[in-house]
């Protein structure tokens, strides 16, 4: 589940996806204020461990 959309500002924090592994869901927060400039998983995908979901661009951008 994804908390956040393209083009949206985060703050530390902020919970922004719930992730389910192993039958457990985990949320995922933000370690920075930024922007969420891309996002790279759909809802639904299989992910391996080391996968990147979005990409953070500053506040500036």
């Amino acid at each position: 589940e994804l908390r956040v959309t393209e083009g949206q500002t985060v703050k530390i924090g902020e919970t922004i996806a719930i992730v389910e592994a192993m039958k457990m869901e985990n949320a995922l927060h933000s370690e920075q204020d930024g922007t969420i400039a891309k996002i790279l998983a759909n809802v639904g995908d299989s992910l391996a461990a080391d996968q990147p979901i979005l990409e953070f661009g500053t506040e500036a951008e």
